[in-house]
Protein backbone atom coordinates (compact mmCIF):
# COMPACT_ATOMS: atom_id res chain seq x y z
CA UNK A 1 0.00 0.00 0.00
CA UNK A 2 0.98 2.90 -0.90
CA UNK A 3 0.25 7.01 -0.30
CA UNK A 4 -1.17 8.53 -3.75
CA UNK A 5 -3.27 11.89 -4.23
CA UNK A 6 -3.01 14.51 -6.43
CA UNK A 7 -1.28 16.08 -3.61
CA UNK A 8 1.79 13.46 -3.28
CA UNK A 9 2.39 11.42 -6.89
CA UNK A 10 4.52 8.63 -6.24
CA UNK A 11 6.26 7.90 -10.16
CA UNK A 12 9.10 5.56 -9.34
CA UNK A 13 6.27 3.39 -7.51
CA UNK A 14 3.77 3.42 -10.72
CA UNK A 15 6.90 2.51 -12.70
CA UNK A 16 7.46 -0.65 -10.65
CA UNK A 17 3.99 -1.42 -10.81
CA UNK A 18 4.16 -0.94 -14.49
CA UNK A 19 7.68 -2.85 -14.89
CA UNK A 20 6.31 -5.94 -12.96
CA UNK A 21 2.40 -6.36 -13.69
CA UNK A 22 1.21 -5.57 -10.15
CA UNK A 23 -1.67 -2.90 -8.59
CA UNK A 24 -1.24 0.03 -6.72
CA UNK A 25 -3.47 -0.10 -3.70
CA UNK A 26 -3.34 3.29 -2.57
CA UNK A 27 -4.16 5.13 0.95
CA UNK A 28 -4.86 8.68 1.15
CA UNK A 29 -6.53 9.65 -1.95
CA UNK A 30 -8.37 12.46 -0.33
CA UNK A 31 -5.06 14.02 1.59
CA UNK A 32 -7.33 12.90 4.78
CA UNK A 33 -9.64 14.81 3.89
CA UNK A 34 -7.99 18.01 2.18
CA UNK A 35 -9.05 17.07 -1.22
CA UNK A 36 -13.40 16.84 -0.25
CA UNK A 37 -13.02 20.54 -0.16
CA UNK A 38 -14.50 20.80 3.64
CA UNK A 39 -11.75 22.54 5.40
CA UNK A 40 -10.42 26.32 4.99
CA UNK A 41 -8.18 28.19 6.79
CA UNK A 42 -10.13 28.78 9.74
CA UNK A 43 -10.78 25.07 10.36
CA UNK A 44 -10.04 23.48 13.33
CA UNK A 45 -9.86 19.82 14.55
CA UNK A 46 -10.17 18.31 17.56
CA UNK A 47 -7.38 16.83 19.64
CA UNK A 48 -9.19 13.61 19.26
CA UNK A 49 -8.44 13.76 15.76
CA UNK A 50 -5.26 12.74 14.63
CA UNK A 51 -5.27 15.29 11.89
CA UNK A 52 -5.80 17.84 15.36
CA UNK A 53 -2.80 16.17 17.32
CA UNK A 54 -0.44 16.37 13.74
CA UNK A 55 1.95 14.23 14.05
CA UNK A 56 5.17 14.58 12.26
CA UNK A 57 4.22 12.26 9.24
CA UNK A 58 1.13 14.65 8.68
CA UNK A 59 2.66 17.42 6.47
CA UNK A 60 -1.16 18.45 5.23
CA UNK A 61 -2.27 19.55 8.75
CA UNK A 62 -0.54 21.57 11.65
CA UNK A 63 -1.35 22.62 14.77
CA UNK A 64 -4.56 20.86 14.79
CA UNK A 65 -5.34 23.18 11.66
CA UNK A 66 -5.11 22.51 7.43
CA UNK A 67 -1.58 23.57 6.81
CA UNK A 68 -1.99 26.87 4.68
CA UNK A 69 0.51 26.07 2.11
CA UNK A 70 -1.45 22.95 1.16
CA UNK A 71 -4.86 24.61 1.27
CA UNK A 72 -3.23 26.58 -1.10
CA UNK A 73 -2.27 23.88 -3.39
CA UNK A 74 -5.86 22.44 -3.32
CA UNK A 75 -7.27 25.36 -3.89
CA UNK A 76 -5.24 26.09 -7.47
CA UNK A 77 -6.43 22.72 -8.84
CA UNK A 78 -9.44 22.73 -7.83
CA UNK A 79 -11.08 24.12 -10.55
CA UNK A 80 -9.37 20.96 -13.13
CA UNK A 81 -10.40 18.49 -10.81
CA UNK A 82 -14.16 19.83 -11.01
CA UNK A 83 -14.37 20.55 -14.61
CA UNK A 84 -16.54 18.49 -16.18
CA UNK A 85 -19.22 18.55 -12.75
CA UNK A 86 -17.14 16.69 -10.25
CA UNK A 87 -17.18 17.27 -7.40
CA UNK A 88 -13.62 18.05 -5.74
CA UNK A 89 -13.24 14.71 -3.84
CA UNK A 90 -14.67 12.76 -7.32
CA UNK A 91 -12.14 14.84 -9.07
CA UNK A 92 -8.84 13.91 -6.79
CA UNK A 93 -10.57 9.72 -7.69
CA UNK A 94 -10.75 10.81 -11.06
CA UNK A 95 -7.25 12.04 -11.37
CA UNK A 96 -5.63 8.67 -9.29
CA UNK A 97 -7.40 6.65 -12.16
CA UNK A 98 -6.20 8.96 -15.02
CA UNK A 99 -2.50 8.88 -13.31
CA UNK A 100 -2.46 5.12 -14.04
CA UNK A 101 -4.74 2.36 -14.72
CA UNK A 102 -2.85 0.40 -12.05
CA UNK A 103 -4.69 2.45 -9.13
CA UNK A 104 -6.88 0.98 -6.23
CA UNK A 105 -7.58 4.05 -4.08
CA UNK A 106 -9.21 3.12 -0.99
CA UNK A 107 -10.55 6.77 0.16
CA UNK A 108 -11.62 7.04 3.88
CA UNK A 109 -14.86 7.96 4.92
CA UNK A 110 -17.30 8.92 8.05
CA UNK A 111 -20.47 9.14 6.55
CA UNK A 112 -23.21 7.43 4.27
CA UNK A 113 -22.65 10.34 2.25
CA UNK A 114 -19.40 10.03 1.48
CA UNK A 115 -19.45 6.50 0.98
CA UNK A 116 -22.27 7.61 -1.89
CA UNK A 117 -20.03 10.29 -3.12
CA UNK A 118 -16.64 8.35 -3.56
CA UNK A 119 -18.97 5.03 -5.55
CA UNK A 120 -20.70 7.83 -7.92
CA UNK A 121 -16.40 8.48 -8.79
CA UNK A 122 -16.40 4.98 -10.55
CA UNK A 123 -19.18 5.94 -12.77
CA UNK A 124 -17.46 9.24 -14.02
CA UNK A 125 -14.06 7.71 -14.18
CA UNK A 126 -10.96 8.56 -14.81
CA UNK A 127 -10.55 12.43 -15.60
CA UNK A 128 -10.90 13.35 -19.18
CA UNK A 129 -7.44 14.10 -20.63
CA UNK A 130 -7.33 17.54 -20.89
CA UNK A 131 -8.21 18.32 -17.22
CA UNK A 132 -5.71 15.78 -15.90
CA UNK A 133 -3.23 17.61 -18.41
CA UNK A 134 -4.50 21.07 -16.93
CA UNK A 135 -3.92 19.43 -13.29
CA UNK A 136 -0.99 18.43 -14.03
CA UNK A 137 0.22 21.77 -15.49
CA UNK A 138 -1.17 23.59 -12.79
CA UNK A 139 1.01 20.88 -10.11
CA UNK A 140 4.50 21.00 -12.06
CA UNK A 141 5.23 24.31 -10.30
CA UNK A 142 3.94 22.87 -6.87
CA UNK A 143 5.43 19.76 -6.75
CA UNK A 144 9.14 21.98 -7.65
CA UNK A 145 8.07 23.65 -4.61
CA UNK A 146 7.11 20.92 -2.49
CA UNK A 147 10.61 19.78 -3.17
CA UNK A 148 12.26 22.49 -2.40
CA UNK A 149 10.22 23.13 0.90
CA UNK A 150 11.31 19.26 1.57
CA UNK A 151 14.74 20.40 1.89
CA UNK A 152 13.53 22.74 5.14
CA UNK A 153 11.56 21.22 8.23
CA UNK A 154 8.08 21.88 8.65
CA UNK A 155 8.18 20.86 11.85
CA UNK A 156 8.45 22.60 15.31
CA UNK A 157 12.09 20.52 16.46
CA UNK A 158 11.95 18.87 19.79
CA UNK A 159 13.39 20.98 22.54
CA UNK A 160 16.77 19.78 23.22
CA UNK A 161 17.38 18.32 26.86
CA UNK A 162 19.83 20.09 28.92
CA UNK A 163 23.11 18.84 29.21
CA UNK A 164 23.31 16.81 33.00
CA UNK A 165 26.59 18.10 34.73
Amino acid sequence: MVSLSVLRDTPAMLAVCDKYDLASVNRGPLGMGLLTGKYTPGSTLPPDDVRGVAPTWLEWFRGGRPAPEWLRRVTDVRGALTADGRTLAQGALGWIWARSGRTVPIPGCRTVAQVEENAAALRLGPLASDHFAEVERQLAALRTAALRDADRPHWPMPPTPAARP
